[in-house]
């Protein structure tokens, strides 16, 4: 797809945001010092808009995901704000947040062979969610699971509700993670890499189902990648993470129309286009920086042409650029 392509419609915003973040730090300690995976991250969604958060692996963008799901790895310190619907979950109980997984928020996971259960029928563990959440009998759980694989798009609902992860396809897979997450329609879906390892075919019907299924329920979406141009099909606004910090948060549209940080640029550069073919497509030289408790300076620095020695030794903060518009760069003018 071509990267000026609009994003889907958008639903209207509401007055309280389906998710709020809010200054979200994600640290551990080393050797005494604290260093931080996730530097104070902040961002909304509204119901029925689709966020994406793009990036190079390693720039903070699962870590940031399991945060928002209360499904931090061990040994990692969350600060900061997590609300749905305007309650805080930061900080909350274990049983708090277990009672809103799979109810009130949601998430699909890039590799679902591993995230789903492989001696439990597929029909069951998308029913184990609704007698969990829902305290529904496990009969009627079970009829409506096939209900909801065939609202996936799975052929032969009530014969693949029998079946075990094994004997799906990758792209069915997905569909039966996609069903397990939506089950007690979440207010909040959270799309890890979700189309990462399915074939273009399959990764283009996934992303219309979840289009579809958005403006039917009007969930709203956390949609994460490290393509630039799967996110322009789905999102209406895109935050840029570079080594943990966003570097530039905008309107989709804005943002492929009038890319900032030098990093987005990258990204962007680096996208194939039939409307202007080159012999060999860009890179961006170099690679994310290690997690490190004595950084100073733009995290991008050591990639970027443009630094000096301010950037080097001044972080840069999110600064607004124009409406719905924010970069996190010293030389902003000159990118």
């Amino acid at each position: 797809m071509s990267q000026d392509a609009p994003p889907p419609a958008a639903r209207p915003a509401e007055a309280t945001p389906a998710l709020e973040v809010k200054n979200l730090t994600v640290s551990f300690e080393r050797d005494g010092r604290r260093a931080e995976v996730v530097s104070d991250v902040s961002y909304t969604i509204a119901r029925g808009r689709t966020l994406g958060v793009v990036g190079e692996s390693g720039c903070g963008k699962t870590i940031t995901s399991l945060a928002v799901m209360g499904l931090a790895p061990p040994g990692l310190r969350v600060q900061g704000a997590i609300r749905l619907a305007g309650q805080d979950l930061a900080g909350a109980s274990e049983k708090a947040w277990q009672d809103a997984r799979g109810d009130r928020v949601a998430m699909v996971f890039q590799e679902p062979m591993s995230a789903l259960n492989p001696v439990m029928k597929i029909g069951r563990q998308i029913a184990e969610v609704l007698v969990r959440h829902r305290g529904a009998r496990w009969r009627e759980a079970n009829e409506e699971a096939v209900e909801l694989l065939a609202s996936v798009g799975i052929p032969s609902p009530r014969l693949r509700a029998q079946d075990y992860p094994h004997r799906l396809s990758g792209g069915m897979r997905q569909r039966a993670m996609i069903a397990i997450a939506l089950a007690c329609k979440p207010a909040v879906l959270v799309a890890d890499e979700p189309t990462t390892a399915l074939d273009v075919t399959i990764q283009a019907q996934i992303l219309d189902l979840m289009i579809e299924l958005q403006e039917r329920t009007g969930t709203a979406i956390q949609f994460i990648s490290h393509n630039l141009a799967v996110v322009s099909q789905v999102a209406h606004d895109i935050i840029v993470m570079y080594a943990g910090r966003v570097v530039e948060q905008a309107d989709a549209q804005q943002l492929f129309a009038q890319p900032l940080h030098p990093y987005t640029r990258g990204l962007i550069a680096t996208l194939p286009d039939p409307q202007r073919p080159v012999k060999r497509l860009p890179v961006i030289p170099g690679r994310v920086a290690a997690v490190s408790a004595g950084h100073t300076g733009c995290r991008f620095a050591a990639r970027c042409a443009l630094a000096d020695e301010r950037c080097h030794a001044q972080e840069p903060q999110l600064e607004q650029r124009g409406e719905r518009h924010w970069v996190a760069c010293h030389k902003v003018e000159n990118a």
